[in-house]
């Protein structure tokens, strides 16, 4: 299918395009900001008895005329199966008058029962958890680009890098765009889709190095980066078409409150098959072009004694 394209050829498309992209992102978060899940902001906690037992989809149609169909719904009390007649909600931060709203349409849709609880929570992921976190990302960060570095080389490991937060900040920007709930799981898909995006480069900048060793000098580092891509693309397509069928199924018929979840893995897979055939080669080939032009020297191979 991509046989004879040539991918570092069109590397001018691929930067508008992502650069575009980047900057669109960033003025959505800018502009737009994240929505905030109540994870990160507190919220309200709702506990119901209900006359019957009901089931956690039963309560999340009633709760979709206050557009709180995401909240985190919990059975409790006396359980049979997946039904109880104790029902807890949580969701963001409600007025008194709010919650009274939201209790008033869960019973017109559910049936008539009691207010056991409302009350006001604190956020269950505090500021310092966030600074660990931001911290053990930039940790990881350095981590990769240490070991790329030794295996390959710190120019490989550093366009792997930009293909990952060029990743993340689509992911980001869709959210903020769209205003869609930034909550725990999403912090777990974000790193998903890092490793993911991480798995991809490795395997084409895996193929490059073993091709420095095969190929002719008089080779242009945009032919080996191209072959290499041929080489390896089939498996990344592959790779990419059957995670995407586990997501969208997640997406599609997991429910409301993991559908975030997926989203950003649906997002992050593609950007990262994306970035890791199209951006982070380019990057690497566009470095090397550079360097060889201020030497002035031909931009070719120089081509390495494999290791015994």
């Amino acid at each position: 299918m991509f046989k004879n394209f040539d991918f570092i050829g069109h590397k001018k498309i691929w930067f508008t395009f992502s650069g575009i992209m980047i900057i669109l992102s960033i003025i959505s978060i800018i502009l737009f900001r994240f929505n905030w899940g109540i994870d990160f902001t507190g919220g309200t906690i709702l506990e119901l008895g209900f006359d019957k037992n009901v089931t956690v989809e039963e309560v999340r149609d009633g709760l979709r005329e206050d557009g709180l169909q995401t909240a985190t719904i919990q059975l409790s009390g006396n359980m049979s199966g997946e039904t109880s007649n104790d029902v807890i909600i949580r969701t963001r931060n409600l007025s008194s008058e709010e919650a009274q709203t939201v209790v008033g349409h869960v019973k017109d849709k559910v049936g008539s029962g009691d207010v056991k609880r409302i009350e006001t929570v604190g956020a269950v992921i505090g500021s310092e958890v966030t600074k660990s976190t931001l911290l053990n990302v930039l940790i990881s960060f350095g981590a990769m680009i240490l070991y790329m570095s030794i295996r390959f080389e710190h120019r490989i490991a550093i366009s792997a890098i930009v293909a990952i937060c060029h990743d993340i900040l689509m992911v980001l920007g869709v959210f903020a765009f769209f205003h869609l709930e930034v909550d725990a799981s999403f912090l777990a898909a974000i790193l998903t889709v890092l490793g993911y995006s991480m798995n991809e480069s490795v395997v084409i900048f895996d193929r490059i190095r073993e091709n420095l060793h095969t190929h002719r000098r008089t080779d242009s580092f945009a032919t080996l980066a191209n072959d290499s891509i041929h080489q390896t693309i089939r498996r990344s397509l592959y790779t990419l078409t059957t995670t995407l069928f586990c997501v969208a199924s997640l997406y599609f018929f997991g429910g409301d409150t993991t559908k975030n979840f997926a989203l950003v893995m649906l997002i992050g897979f593609i950007s990262g098959a994306y970035s890791s055939i199209c951006v982070a080669s380019s990057i690497w080939v566009t470095w090397h072009e550079h360097l060889h032009s201020q030497r002035n020297e031909p931009h070719a191979v120089k081509v390495k004694k494999a290791k015994a």
